[in-house]
């Protein structure tokens, strides 16, 4: 299956308004000279973000104000991104968290993140794989997961469990798929610098996180080459596959304690 190439063609991307959804945005259009679907709640980010690149990049944007923790948002979503232009590919990305103990997460809350992070996602992918095996046409769907799906982390378990189900869903349907010009991937990085890893309680786990950057360039990577299963960083490979011949629950108790550390020195310093 050949690389696939980005140049003036569309590629949709979710989560754009800011983190990994921005930053590959950004590259996509200034390095690979994509034209985008930008979608995302904020409509002032996105709309900044396509008067950046159309004047700096000289590409298409089109930009899409979507909840997708609304079901008709994502119905909206899915006939913009077929409608107007020839998608050639789709980054979902989107997704939410909760950091901290799981009894302080609401039923609203919960809700709200397994219909952004499963749910959307689901029927997005669904629609474009029928989309393209339609079609015929060349193509590549790229799922944002995470290493919190491969090993779940503590104080994010609702976050993990959604983030593992995105694996385990992208790993069968694609075997489903029969068009062979079109690719299915799981992009799954450990933490991401972010602004959902800019609050206080994430504060003594920067040493973990990627730069957004290099997470970005080799989710991109990823994509282009089709990759199914591909987690970024040098050491996060290796640690992936270290990890699978330790016991889960040591490796899960671990996260744990670490976690908790972080917490708990926030909790301190509101004391204080």
């Amino acid at each position: 299956m050949r690389a696939l190439d980005f140049n003036n063609k569309w590629v949709l991307i979710t989560g754009a308004s800011s983190g990994l959804g921005y930053e590959m945005a950004s590259q996509l259009a200034r390095y690979h000279h994509a034209n985008l679907i930008i979608a995302a709640r904020r409509g002032d980010k996105l709309n900044q973000l396509k008067t950046d690149l159309e004047r700096d990049a000289n590409v298409q944007v089109k930009v899409v104000v979507a909840d997708l923790s609304l079901p008709e948002d994502v119905e909206r979503l899915i006939a913009e991104s077929l409608a107007g232009q020839e998608l050639y590919a789709a980054i979902l990305n989107a997704g939410i968290t909760h950091f901290g103990p799981h009894a302080e997460l609401s039923q609203d809350q919960f809700q709200r993140m397994v219909q952004t992070n499963v749910i959307s996602v689901v029927r997005l992918t669904g629609e474009l794989v029928k989309h393209f095996e339609q079609s015929g046409a060349t193509g590549g769907i790229m799922i944002v997961s995470s290493m919190a799906g491969i090993f779940p982390v503590p104080y994010q378990a609702a976050y993990s469990g959604t983030k593992s189900f995105l694996i385990g869903f992208a790993n069968a349907l694609a075997h489903e798929i029969k068009s062979r010009a079109l690719s299915l991937s799981i992009f799954a990085p450990g933490g991401v610098v972010t602004e959902m890893t800019a609050t206080e309680k994430f504060n003594d786990l920067q040493g973990w996180l990627m730069p957004v950057s290099q997470a970005a360039k080799e989710g991109i990577y990823a994509l282009k080459y089709r990759k199914f299963n591909y987690v970024p960083g040098a050491l996060n490979r290796v640690g992936n596959v270290f990890m699978k011949f330790l016991p889960k629950k040591l490796i899960v108790g671990i996260l744990a304690k670490t976690y908790q550390r972080s917490l708990l020195k926030v909790n301190s310093s509101d004391k204080t």
